[in-house]
């Protein structure tokens, strides 16, 4: 829970150096989809990750999962940085380690913001065609075909290669690792670490490319659950429910009622 994470009230940033080690769960997402890519082209996959040296422990469970090379970007230079300057660092790793990529997959968001903007900004850092929350991918030769769903309207894009997309998480549900890709992860190739010298970033770069969110105030917002006794005969306790929640409760089933029906539509 991004409410659980613990965070710096002066600088106003996330002390990731303190917070649990975890996959974000749409990326989890993206990788699955370059899994499946692999499985049936013999794709090579590289993870790339930027954060404390703990963050390894993500790319480890890449690996195990199947990833091929996995690079942490890792410097305090570094720390802070928004999405604007998360896309320059990320661009630079990849220019240095993967200069011949033919795809990059994203998760579409990530937990502890959701603003759902280092994948956009990034493919115009490197000028690559793309689309965000993509629910199906193809590929044909050298073309990629896309699907996604975009208010309520189900749409098909195509791109040539190298290209880019987010992936959301509606499908491409994440696998378990094995046993045998557990020893792989820890016995295999080493974890590449790059600093901001390696990636040629130095602190004047920052300063003028560097974070352009400045964060004024950090607080958490503390909510409370009521618990709520209905007591009587059933048919009493069911209207009463209904006359209390139908209004909040409708919402929610309506939009799953919607989404089923585009699912069974398109299959």
């Amino acid at each position: 829970m991004v409410t659980e994470l613990p965070w710096d009230e002066k600088t106003g940033t996330l002390r990731r150096d303190l917070a649990a080690g975890m996959m974000n769960p749409a990326c989890k997402h993206a990788l699955e989809a370059a899994l499946q890519i692999k499985e049936k082209f013999s794709a090579k996959i590289t993870v790339i990750t930027m954060g404390p040296a703990a963050a390894g422990e993500v790319l480890r469970e890449a690996m195990a999962l199947g990833a091929d090379e996995a690079i942490l970007i890792c410097d305090r230079l570094l720390a802070g940085s928004d999405t604007f300057a998360t896309s320059l660092i990320l661009k630079e790793a990849i220019k240095k380690k993967c200069p011949k990529f033919d795809l990059i997959l994203c998760g579409a968001y990530t937990a502890d913001s959701e603003t759902a903007q280092v994948g956009p900004q990034l493919a115009e850092e490197l000028d690559l065609p793309a689309a965000a929350y993509i629910e199906k991918l193809e590929i044909h030769g050298r073309t990629l075909r896309v699907r996604r769903l975009v208010d309520n309207f189900r749409e098909t894009l195509e791109m040539e290669f190298p290209a880019l997309v987010t992936v959301s998480m509606e499908n491409y549900k994440p696998r378990y690792a094995s046993l045998a890709g557990l020893e792989k992860a820890f016995q295999g190739n080493e974890i590449v670490v790059l600093n901001a010298k390696a990636l040629g970033i130095n602190s004047s770069l920052m300063e003028e490319k560097g974070p352009r969110t400045k964060v004024r105030k950090v607080f958490l917002k503390k909510s409370h659950k009521e618990n709520v006794l209905i007591q009587g005969a059933a048919s009493y306790a069911v209207t009463e429910f209904l006359d209390k929640y139908q209004g909040k409760i409708g919402t929610v089933i309506g939009k799953s009622i919607e989404a089923k029906k585009l699912n069974e539509e398109e299959a």
